[in-house]
């Protein structure tokens, strides 16, 4: 087991973009990190480039839809004993292009459901006795899509507006547990995903997901009592949403 001097962080979705990015930071940081992703090889890749920084890299290859995937990432947290914080950033964006709702297939409108809001609050139960051991923190990363409306964007939106709300719950519940929870709309990236969302266009204007880096470094070094039940944008210049 590793000295409980170590920070220790879960992060989905981390073989590239957003979250890879995050990872990153948090190795800088000195976190332990446990990575999730679906893509084996993409994965392995971004561990063996953080490793640079001397923390442990533990990987595990899966779909956090799939409770036994679940499981192996509870299974692999305990070796830590604590979880300081687990950032849910493993997203499903839908059909490709993105279909209006009244033609949207239904069988992948649940997916869609299943991923952005089922599976991280199965995984925050799975996970629940190591973030309060930690009083620990709970990232759920969400869109402006929440809120938007825009054509086209209906399942993914409206499964982030419904995982925005999941997590303030979440928040009220788990406040006197000693587990902070914030939301978190990183803005538009220049991400694979986001690229599905246009294809066949250029999206090269959009910012990299390092320019979020800024914000990570600020909203990690906060108390989380202080930021837990808020919502936050990664790329304006008043990072918290007003009430």
């Amino acid at each position: 087991m590793r000295p409980l001097t170590v920070p220790t962080a879960l992060v989905t979705g981390a073989s590239r973009g957003l979250g890879a990015t995050i990872a990153r930071f948090l190795a800088g940081e000195g976190f332990e990190l446990f990575l999730t992703a679906r893509g084996g090889r993409a994965l392995e890749e971004t561990a063996d480039a953080l490793r640079v920084f001397g923390t442990e890299i533990h990987t595990s290859v899966g779909d956090v839809t799939d409770s036994r995937h679940r499981t192996v990432l509870r299974d692999l947290v305990s070796t830590a004993g604590r979880l300081d914080l687990l950032v849910n950033n493993a997203s499903e964006l839908g059909p490709s292009p993105l279909p209006p709702l009244v033609r949207h297939p239904l069988a992948e409108f649940e997916q869609v459901y299943r991923t952005n809001v089922v599976a991280p609050l199965a995984l925050v139960q799975e996970l629940l006795p190591f973030l309060e051991q930690a009083g620990g923190q709970i990232v759920n990363i969400s869109s402006d899509a929440a809120v938007g409306g825009y054509p086209g964007w209906g399942s993914y939106g409206a499964s982030k507006a419904a995982f925005d709300l999941v997590s303030l719950t979440l928040a009220h519940e788990l406040q006197d547990r000693g587990i902070s929870v914030v939301v978190v709309d990183p803005g538009d990236l220049r991400t694979t995903m986001h690229q599905a969302a246009f294809p066949g266009e250029d999206i090269s204007d959009r910012p990299l997901p390092e320019v979020t880096m800024p914000f990570w470094a600020w909203l990690l070094h906060q108390p989380r009592d202080a930021v837990s039940g808020r919502r936050f944008r990664a790329q304006s210049e008043r990072w918290e949403v007003p009430a």
